[in-house]
């Protein structure tokens, strides 16, 4: 983590705490973020059967669901650097029955097993790269001449607030220092220039971005009391709390309930959101 009390988490942090962390609230997040999902394979173009690579991959969720929904014949495979998070993607492809098949990697140095993919899809993973042009630069060999990517990251804090309350409500009761700008962290590329940037000089091209603006259930569609256990255990904010013991976590707990509760309908907290959908292609040599 380039910075353990704030938003940065580096791919190494992943390797270790933070993917267990991820992974004990695998069933929370994975809920909270189904929404973004729908768009993000949209943005596939899956007109065919096709070899896919989840980059980030996590638990597994986003690929088992991506084999669902891709024409029959088509092939899907999971990349994280997170053995817990591995682990438990293939579990839960055996007990699914699907066929992904989930490798352990950094993205930085790693070859793709089987040859060039025909698409790659990230939700969120490609944000915690921590040398990203070497990261870019390596995936544009995992893309067949054109083959075709689409990456999620979040939009601008002004429009999560999601996150923003969370750390409204956590820096009234601890210190938390400012991320650095370029450090691995959720809202990295929170403006969409920084990563097109490292895109085209990566070897990609015909770029685009278009934002998805929705709402997210907190968790698993949780109220506002278990929204803020959630939102504490699952953000790296909790981390920076349990530093300073009991008291300062009961605190925010009951700040962050009032809170989510101006945003629970129907005995679930709701919020808005913002991702930025990257696509682009390998342009063919």
């Amino acid at each position: 983590m380039a910075n353990e009390t704030n938003e940065s988490l580096a791919a190494s942090d992943w390797a270790g705490a933070r993917g267990e962390k991820w992974r004990a609230q695998l069933s929370g997040m994975e809920a909270m973020l189904r929404p973004v999902e729908e768009p993000l394979l949209r943005a596939l173009d899956l007109d065919g059967p096709r070899r896919i690579a989840d980059i980030g991959c996590g638990g597994g969720g986003t690929s088992l669901e991506l084999l669902r929904r891709a024409p029959a014949g088509s092939i899907v495979h999971g990349f994280d650097v997170s053995p817990p998070l591995v682990d438990v993607a293939r579990e839960r492809a055996l007990a699914d029955g699907s066929g992904v098949v989930f490798h352990l990697a950094d993205m930085s140095t790693a070859r793709p097993p089987e040859g060039p993919y025909d698409r790659l899809v990230s939700r969120f993973g490609i944000m915690f790269f921590s040398d990203p042009p070497a990261a870019f630069a390596n995936l544009a060999q995992w893309l067949a001449p054109g083959g075709r990517f689409a990456f999620a990251a979040w939009g601008r804090q002004a429009d999560n607030p999601w996150m923003l309350t969370l750390r409204d409500v956590i820096a009234k009761i601890v210190d938390i220092p400012a991320p650095e700008p370029d450090a691995p962290g959720p809202f990295r590329y929170a403006e969409a220039d920084k990563l097109l940037a490292l895109l085209e000089r990566a070897g990609f091209g015909e770029l685009a971005v278009q934002d998805w603006r929705g709402t997210l259930a907190m968790g698993d569609h949780l109220p506002a009391a278990e929204a803020a256990s959630f939102a504490l255990a699952a953000f790296s904010f909790g981390e920076l709390l349990a530093q300073h013991g009991d008291a300062a976590r009961e605190q925010a707990r009951k700040a962050l309930t009032e809170r989510f509760s101006e945003h629970e309908q129907q005995g679930v907290v709701r919020m808005a959101a913002c991702v930025h959908i990257f696509t682009g292609t390998r342009l063919a040599p």
